[in-house]
């Protein structure tokens, strides 16, 4: 009996010989040929991006192995305990974007201000990134999902290095956003303002491949995602909105949104995109401003959020919107399918 021929595969990626294989690069490279004006600048800033990605995949999944679990017996900016891996990711990041040349100014989670990454004009280093280098780290001895958030701006200074006001611009000024998932695989997520794409890395081949084209939220959410734990801390709208999900869910046979909190932005935010839902960081009595960042958070995810179809925003102004004060500014998260964020918000409008 003669066996039928083998399909030639990508070991890993799941691609077959009708689907073409394309890398970030060749992508990126793709997209920037529909525009004259580029200058392969940005190019050049995503493959350092995704280089310095790469790094901490690498150190993320042999982390155990190498003895870089645990704290680092540092408090940063925030008030957070520093876990060892945020060192590493802060500093993989941070040397990728400098040696790249492409920023002229970063601001990170980790830093107390703003860092110049060279003493350049407008014409060199014109972009500011501003990033959370390891978002979700108090999960990381305990091996979930974490991640990292980039956000993109153009610089507005035209002299010297890049400084604060460069960071200091509202969401709809970005002009690019996305973030990397350390998981089962690793991937990278970005838009550019032209719809959301997902690449997956690929370790044999030490590639992203684009594996999710054209990412839409499906129309339908499934999950809403809230820690419990501060729910008699936070609005009476919002404790509306969750007895009203639960009226909802009893009215029917099988829950039509059902509960899923990991505690990682990332990972929340992943899981729906693309299964549909709505993730909720909210404000309380305590912390009226939440605890998730404007700049490094709340900013790049709802850049892709809409880009994806759905909606941010604080419970009642869209999270792009806000004119940013402060670079480690805080503020309430609502995002996910619009049908849900609109629901919330009437609750909470309606409470005052």
């Amino acid at each position: 009996m003669s066996l039928p021929a083998a399909q030639p595969t990508l070991t890993g990626a799941a691609m077959t010989e009708d689907r073409k294989i394309l890398t970030l690069q060749q992508f990126i490279s793709s997209e920037e040929k529909l525009h004259p004006e580029a200058t392969g600048e940005f190019s050049q800033l995503m493959r350092d991006i995704s280089l310095a990605a790469r790094i901490v995949s690498r150190e993320v999944n042999r982390a155990g192995l190498s003895f870089i679990l645990g704290e680092a017996n540092l408090i940063n900016v925030q008030g957070e305990s520093v876990q060892k891996l945020d060192v590493y990711a802060e500093n993989a990041f941070l040397s990728a974007l400098r040696l790249g040349g492409m920023v002229g100014v970063y601001g990170s989670e980790e830093q107390d201000d703003v860092v110049p990454l060279a003493e350049c004009d407008q014409r060199h280093g014109k972009y500011a990134v501003l990033i959370d280098p390891l978002d979700g780290s108090s999960n990381i001895d305990v091996n979930v999902s974490i991640g990292t958030i980039f956000s993109i701006y153009k610089r507005i200074s035209v002299q010297g290095a890049g400084n604060l006001e460069d960071c200091l611009q509202p969401g709809l000024q970005q002009v690019a956003a996305g973030y990397v998932l350390y998981g089962s695989s690793t991937m990278l997520v970005y838009t550019t303002g032209n719809g959301v794409n997902g690449f997956t890395l690929e370790p044999s081949l030490g590639e992203f491949i684009l594996s999710h084209p054209g990412l839409k939220l499906p129309a339908k959410p499934r999950f809403y995602s809230i820690n419990q734990a501060v729910m008699a801390d936070v609005s009476e709208g919002l404790k509306d909105y969750i007895v009203d999900v639960e009226a909802r869910n009893a009215s029917v046979d099988k829950p039509l949104l059902n509960a899923r909190y990991i505690g990682s932005l990332v990972a929340d935010f992943h899981r729906n995109l693309l299964q549909g839902g709505i993730f909720i960081y909210p404000g309380t009595q305590k912390k009226p401003q939440g605890k998730l960042r404007l700049m490094y958070e709340a900013n790049p995810m709802a850049f892709l959020i809409e880009q994806a179809g759905g909606m941010a925003t604080d419970g009642r102004r869209r999270i792009m919107d806000i004119a940013p004060e402060a670079l480690h500014q805080r503020t309430p998260l609502f995002i996910g399918n619009s049908s849900e964020v609109e629901r919330v918000m009437s609750f909470i409008v309606k409470n005052g």
